[in-house]
């Protein structure tokens, strides 16, 4: 069979069989990406992120539903300024609250900071610089004891 004969009389459906089938391809890669970056998005849209929202304001989230997106989302645009707007309206998170303290691990700090100033008041601890001092002052003597002739 020649292949000229056999391209021109089927070349064409050939043709439009690869583009649908590259089309086919190219849309499922798309959806899969979209899901990647939804899913992104829903980890890091937590209360505490600060958002951009689909009208340009900036904000941050006070109060969000991840498993029920009906819900409205409460976004704080400014001190005391607190809007409500539809949870798919959060365009993107621009700073994720990874590394940020929140108030209870805050006060935590706060409890155990007191603790181990009242502990180092009482002599029952001992501050990591006085420690420090402690050993330098001690290998100081040893060195003017190892220095210092027999008599």
């Amino acid at each position: 069979m020649d292949f000229a004969l056999f391209f021109s009389n089927y070349g064409l459906i050939i043709l439009l069989i690869l583009l649908l089938v590259f089309m086919f391809w190219s849309s499922r890669r798309r959806m899969q990406k979209q899901k990647l970056e939804q899913e992104e998005k829903a980890r890091q849209t937590v209360p505490g992120a600060e958002v951009l929202l689909q009208g340009g304001l900036y904000g941050t989230i006070i109060e969000f539903d991840g498993e029920n997106l009906d819900q409205p989302a409460i976004v704080a645009i400014a001190p005391g300024v607190e809007i409500k707007v539809h949870s798919q309206a959060i365009l993107r998170v621009v700073s994720p609250t990874e590394g940020v303290v929140t108030e209870d691990e805050f006060l935590e700090a706060e409890v155990s900071q007191e603790e181990y100033a009242a502990g180092v008041a009482d002599g029952e601890i001992s501050s990591l610089s006085d420690d420090a001092r402690e050993a330098h002052e001690n290998e100081a003597r040893e060195n003017d004891d190892k220095s210092k002739p027999d008599a």
